[in-house]
């Protein structure tokens, strides 16, 4: 079987326009993990985004747009999701509106709901969206419920069989799905938290984001993802022998001397470098072959609650795989 083209992004447009335009899905990079692209007006290059993935039908996806005007077009923007779109985008927030009827979207895309997930990416996502004029279905490039790709080279090894083309952009910068918010009634819930904090998204809409939400109202929501072949076990205090860890900051779990391989997401205690490494880090200690990954403890503040979020989910049950 034929292997993923990697093309870096200065000379990857052309190419990624004429497997759109054709009804194929790309994996392309933004700022928060990379992305596997397809037409999200076209039926065919949608169910080839699940069937590459692997991916329920029931789980939505986010449609990517290039512009507050492509926004309007697919969803009813009222003054306070404007404002929050004004402030971050392009950026990690994804916002879940009323979706207008006859927009254009195909129904896969929304899983039957009534709402619509849109972000705007940066980079070369906005770029592409842009050149091909119509907004792009992207989930994270990668097999269904497991860890998300940061790099190029992880997509490839995932999903180069099942896909003609990977834009290498480099490692993302974010490192983290992106933060999705629901607006309805002019209230702001957190249905996922993720590449911006909480708090910054509640001190531009002076007003406090609400918590819990009943079913699957947006991607990210189902008990277990981002799962590494090893089991994970959070917050520990104490290192088994034979397993692997993953730390964070300068203060380690006692026996971490026997961990059979070590990462630490920050020496410093740095969140934000924190989100950037998670992924590639569980990847790697997942490679070591240990049986469990032993976790440190992770602040909850800021950026700590979206990394906590996915370690959850890693750690959770894998009954329910997204």
């Amino acid at each position: 079987m034929n292997l993923a083209e990697i093309l870096a992004v200065g000379e990857a447009m052309e190419r990624a326009l004429s497997l759109l335009e054709g009804g194929d899905v790309i994996a392309i990079p933004t700022e928060t993990v990379y992305g596997l692209a397809g037409d999200a007006t076209n039926g065919a290059a949608v169910a080839r985004i699940f069937e590459a993935k692997g991916r329920p039908r029931f789980n939505p996806l986010i449609a990517h747009v290039a512009d507050l005007a492509m926004a309007n077009r697919m969803a009813a923007f009222d003054p306070l999701s404007t404002k929050l779109a004004e402030a971050f985008w392009p950026g990690p927030l994804t916002l879940v509106l009323p979706q207008r009827t006859e927009n254009g979207i195909h129904p896969l895309v929304t899983a039957g709901l009534d709402t619509i997930a849109l972000r705007m990416p940066r980079g070369f996502g906005g770029e592409l969206i842009a050149r091909l004029g119509r907004p792009l279905a992207a989930p994270s490039a990668n097999s269904s419920g497991r860890i998300s790709a940061t790099t190029a080279e992880a997509v490839a090894a995932d999903l180069g069989e099942k896909i003609k083309l990977v834009v290498d952009g480099g490692a993302t910068p974010v490192g983290l799905e992106s933060t999705i918010v629901k607006i309805a009634d002019g209230k702001l819930r957190l249905l996922r938290p993720g590449g911006i904090a909480a708090r910054d998204i509640e001190a531009v809409a002076g007003a406090k984001l609400m918590r819990g939400a009943a079913g699957i109202q947006a991607p990210g929501m189902l008990a277990s993802h981002y799962a590494p072949d090893a089991s994970m076990r959070l917050n520990a205090g104490k290192i088994a022998s034979g397993e692997a860890l993953l730390a964070f900051g300068r203060k380690r779990a006692e026996g971490w001397q026997d961990a059979v391989a070590l990462r630490n997401l920050s020496e410093a205690g740095d969140l934000r470098e924190a989100a950037t490494n998670l992924f590639a880090y569980m990847q790697a200690l997942d490679r070591s072959g240990a049986a469990t990954i032993a976790v440190e403890p992770i602040p909850a503040d800021g950026l700590g609650e979206a990394i906590n979020d996915r370690l959850a989910r890693a750690a959770a049950p894998r009954d329910q795989i997204d």
